[in-house]
């Protein structure tokens, strides 16, 4: 289920980089029927896709069964994710609504009924593989219940989202200038990023509780069994919630809260018929063993970690991709122009991160946290033997393969392995500890070497070298494609001028004025080159003269006329150069200080002579 929260952030990707796409694109009615001939092609292959699974399950472990009905969901929903990449990007059903007002006001909403969309899609899953499930371990759970239980266990993942992208969207109607300018600032995007993650973080619960129709637990000897638990470890908590999941047919158990006073213990009903009073209490333990370890806060602090890195990296990302020119030569040799490729490298790009992130970085430390709550009974007893037969009954009642993991999980298998092997060897314990430290300290500096290499790339000091580096990829990629365009010679030259690399953009403004004997711009930076060059090889006082003569001739611009100053100087024509400087001056608009120290540099040389 943890797999459904990945889906819905995909989808919100995949959505959310639709806007990148031309705006200008005009929606094509006849993308409904596609989409709805598409759709109805997606249910005939979920449809297809479980019958063969049940076809195949009889005479089947019911191990084998299960991994089959996981591997199909994963495939179907990835699948869904495609159907519904199709509307966005091939349909452009989200065209059809770009004229509603309210949408133009509230992006928002328009993003929330194309999300809408998505659910569907998941929906056409869950129903098709409804009946498998249900054949294998959900006997007693209504469809609608099998439904509704797979959709509000995942919708929370989305709360962050909603909550900022609706701020964003109202702080844009705000009527007072600064306070909207200021929100729109770096410093105070990330502020109010900062500030709603820790609300949710600590109000969050109080929503989900209610979003997943969770219910006080009425008192009894379990409830009594899990407060005797909670007291004994010190546990700050404000309810212990009955947690009807999937019809409360699953033995789990979860906590909720980084507060005290907002923290939730979640319960299962199977989980209390199921459990002894020694097994109930080495769950809690484990729950427990979360928040004492604080792995909630580290949550946080890792989703933080993902929108601070998308926050200094989302435009030097686009820039690289724009220039990733080997990229393009296969979208054009499949037909697809530059623009349209751009958005969809753009949003694959972002696919593959947020997957290697949570997927993979994300799951890591969650397995090992695991692992961490698992062995925090170890705090309290000798023996572990309460919590591993809760392990076998979850994989005997609830039907699930002892060895199959997932990416959040180790395996069952694998769990009660590991806590035999401390059991025979107590130092496993400590060693456990000090790794997760590890893993934190190593996942903060890298996070925080990301996020200031981005910050500076974006805003800080790397920012003008980067620009330059893009900008002379951009320049050079369009000379492939008008090589006899004597403006591009001149930005190439102004680059490599700023790079101080002065023999080449010689080379490029004199490839200019091969081409355009007349080009103001190529003479008088060549003849600025010339005359102030620091390289002694480059320089050419008297060529200098003789180009900001001829730019002279064809403009008397303010910054012409200070090139032919310069150029008059360095030839020992200093009454000429002030006489040049001053009318530079009083035809200059701004920089004023910067022609009249000019003036006052060579009046100086002048009373010296």
């Amino acid at each position: 289920m943890f797999s459904n929260f990945i889906f819905f952030l995909v989808a919100l990707i995949i959505y959310a980089t639709s806007d990148l796409v031309d705006q200008a694109a005009v929606h094509d009615p006849s993308g409904w029927i596609y989409s709805l001939m598409l759709g109805i092609l997606f249910v005939l292959i979920c449809h297809l896709n479980f019958k063969y699974i049940i076809l195949r399950a009889r005479g089947r472990s019911f191990a084998r069964t299960d991994h089959a009905i996981s591997a199909a969901t994963s495939r179907l929903s990835v699948l869904a994710l495609v159907v519904f990449a199709a509307n966005i990007y091939v349909y452009r059903l989200n065209a059809a609504f770009s004229h509603i007002k309210l949408f133009q006001v509230i992006p928002t909403l328009e993003a929330v009924l194309f999300l809408g969309l998505f659910v569907v899609y998941l929906v056409i899953v869950w129903n098709a593989a409804y009946k498998a499930q249900k054949e294998v371990y959900l006997q007693d759970v209504s469809r609608r219940n099998f439904i509704v239980s797979n959709l509000s266990f995942s919708l929370p993942a989305l709360l962050p989202w909603f909550f900022l992208s609706l701020f964003a969207d109202l702080i844009r109607l705000f009527p007072y200038g600064p306070v909207a300018q200021f929100f729109t600032s770096p410093a105070g995007e990330i502020g109010y990023i900062l500030v709603f993650l820790c609300a949710i973080a600590v109000f969050g619960p109080v929503l989900i509780k209610t979003m997943w129709k969770c219910r006080p637990m009425e008192p009894g000897i379990a409830r009594s069994r899990i407060e005797a638990v909670c007291a004994k470890a010190g546990l700050k908590y404000a309810d212990i919630l009955k947690w009807e999941l999937f019809g409360g047919s699953m033995i789990t158990a979860g906590v909720m809260g980084l507060v005290g006073r907002f923290r939730y213990i979640l319960v299962t009903p199977a989980l209390v018929n199921s459990l002894n009073e020694e097994e109930m209490e080495a769950v809690m333990l484990h729950e427990i063993g979360h928040v004492h370890h604080h792995h909630m806060l580290f949550y946080l602090l890792f989703f933080a970690g993902f929108i601070a890195c998308n926050f200094v990296f989302f435009e030097p990302m686009m820039l690289l991709l724009f220039i990733a020119e080997p990229f393009y030569q296969v979208f054009t040799f499949l037909g697809v122009e530059k623009s349209q490729a751009h958005p969809v490298m753009i949003c694959v790009f972002l696919i593959t991160f947020f997957i290697a992130y949570f997927r993979f970085g994300f799951g890591l430390f969650m397995r090992n946290f695991e692992r961490q709550a698992d062995i925090h009974m170890y705090r309290f007893y000798p023996d572990a033997a309460p919590l591993i037969r809760t392990f076998y009954k979850i994989a005997t009642l609830g039907r699930q393969a002892m060895d199959r993991p997932n990416w959040h999980h180790f395996s069952i298998a694998q769990r009660i392995g590991f806590l035999e092997k401390c059991q025979k060897n107590p130092a496993l314990i400590d060693w456990h500890h000090r790794r997760i430290k590890h893993m934190i300290a190593g996942f903060v500096l890298v996070l925080a070497g990301v996020f200031w290499a981005g910050y500076s790339l974006n805003y800080g000091r790397l920012q003008p070298a980067f620009e330059n580096f893009i900008a002379g990829h951009l320049l050079f990629q369009q000379m492939e494609v008008e090589p006899e365009n004597a403006d591009l010679y001149v930005f190439v030259g102004d680059y490599y001028y700023n790079k101080k690399e002065f023999s080449r953009a010689e080379d490029a403004w004199e490839n200019v004025l091969r081409i355009d004997k007349d080009n103001v711009h190529a003479l008088n930076n060549l003849a600025w080159l010339y005359a102030t060059c620091p390289d002694e090889q480059v320089r050419d006082y008297e060529k200098a003269l003789e180009l900001a003569s001829q730019a002279l001739a064809i403009s008397r611009e303010p910054f012409i006329l200070d090139t032919y100053a310069e150029a008059l100087f360095v030839n020992n024509r200093v009454p000429e150069a002030v006489a040049a400087a001053k009318q530079a001056l009083a035809l200059a608009g701004d920089r004023q200080s910067y022609y009249r120290d000019q003036v006052e540099r060579f009046e100086e040389h002048a009373r010296a002579l």
